[in-house]
């Protein structure tokens, strides 16, 4: 349903009734909104009020038959607003947009900051972490104000650019782990840096194994795990960096039984943050498709974390990351029980079974549908199952913008 809300009408919210396409609401000032629609229920109506809303701009030709509308006229009322303060009520979508938008800013920048990084490594430059840490600034103030946002971005995936893409999502899987936890801010900016440099060292495994589309030979894996040797004589070359930092890269492969690698540390020998990079770096590895697998839904990833939970992962932070990114986590696609599709977009921490899905598809039908957010917690409608990317017979893509 197009839309154009320089074309919309301007009416008193006292005014606004059932059926009328609402394209931006003021306070004293208009917000456009960005998914605007046609009002459903008097309780939609009620929230507007109760947040200070006090004229809804309509589109009058994509509203309901029947719709009275009583425009305002701007210059009776201009001077009211001149004592109004300078502040405009944004809804939860229109927050969302703002944040989404830095977050897009923010992943864009970590995949290019990710591939210099890779650069100077094959110069042998000196790597500064001055570089590293503004982005890491930016990530955890995304996470901090709104954490949906950026999980929702990151969920995109492009199994070509698969090491430029899991070093971003490890750094800011790390950062919303570590703020579920409460682990101080400083902390959380080292573990992001850490996960950006993890994989660094892959950088110096022969393609043929990296890319290789089939199971590895022993004697490839053996070669594989090289890339943490490679990866602790590459970050001596970084200057500055922290040990949470450099445990963050050098632990992720490690196990709480002494069976991992490079160290064989065991459990006493590994930290928190290290612990928590090998739960994340395994949970995105598994959820991402590769060149010789297609990625796994997050509920199938959380079996096999919760399989190695105890022996070779910390089985109470396994439990604290699964409460952390929900059980339907944001980004993730999910199928409803009327056979509706959509995108996990909002997490309910209260309720992490009911969280708020946009849905475009109907598996039904066997078609697109007009785009609608269900919030599971206020719908008669429920989760019926989660699924894995390439498990959907449609391109999901398109729909992660808002």
């Amino acid at each position: 349903m197009q839309y154009d809300p320089n074309n919309s009408i301007k009416i008193p919210i006292d005014t606004l009734t059932l059926g009328m396409f609402v394209t931006a609401i003021e306070h004293s000032k208009r917000v456009n909104l960005s998914h605007a629609g046609r009002v459903s229920s008097e309780k939609a109506i009620l929230q507007l009020k109760q947040n200070g809303v006090k004229y809804a701009w309509v589109d009058q030709s994509l509203s309901v038959q029947g719709c009275v509308f009583k425009p305002v006229d701007d210059s009776e009322q201009s001077s009211t607003d001149e004592n109004q303060p300078d502040v405009s009520v944004k809804p939860k979508t229109q927050s969302r947009f703002v944040q989404q938008k830095k977050a897009s800013k923010i992943i864009r920048e970590a995949k290019g900051l990710a591939q210099k990084l890779i650069n100077q490594t094959f110069e042998g430059k000196v790597i500064h972490v001055g570089e590293i840490e503004e982005w890491a600034d930016d990530v955890i103030d995304s996470v901090l104000v709104d954490s949906d946002a950026l999980q929702c971005v990151s969920a995109l995936r492009n199994k070509d650019k698969y090491l430029l893409e899991h070093s971003v999502n490890v750094a800011c899987l790390l950062v919303t782990f570590g703020k579920h936890l409460r682990l101080p801010k400083e902390t959380l900016k080292q573990m992001a840096i850490g996960g950006i440099i993890h994989d660094v060292g892959k950088i110096k495994v022969d393609d043929k194994v990296l890319h290789k589309p089939a199971k590895l030979t022993p004697e490839e894996f053996e070669h594989m795990k090289l890339h943490q040797v490679f990866a602790k004589q590459i970050i001596t070359n970084v200057k500055g960096l922290s040990d949470v930092s450099r445990d963050v890269c050098l632990m992720h492969h490690e196990k709480l039984d002494g069976s991992g690698y490079p160290a064989s540390l065991t459990a006493e020998q590994l930290p928190i943050h290290g612990r928590m990079s090998s739960i994340v770096d395994i949970y995105d590895a598994l959820t991402a498709d590769r060149c010789y697998k297609r990625g796994m839904s997050s509920a199938e990833a959380f079996k096999i974390l919760l399989s190695l939970a105890g022996s070779h992962l910390d089985k109470d932070l396994v439990y604290k990351f699964i409460n952390c990114i929900g059980v339907y986590p944001v980004g993730s696609i999910v199928e409803l029980n009327d056979g509706r599709v959509g995108i996990v977009w909002s997490s309910n921490p209260d309720e992490p079974l009911k969280p708020e899905v946009k849905c475009f598809y109907s598996r039904k039908y066997k078609r697109y549908i007009e785009v609608t957010y269900v919030d599971i917690k206020h719908s008669a409608a429920k989760i019926d199952k989660a699924i894995a990317p390439h498990n959907l017979e449609v391109d999901p893509t398109p729909f992660f913008d808002l």
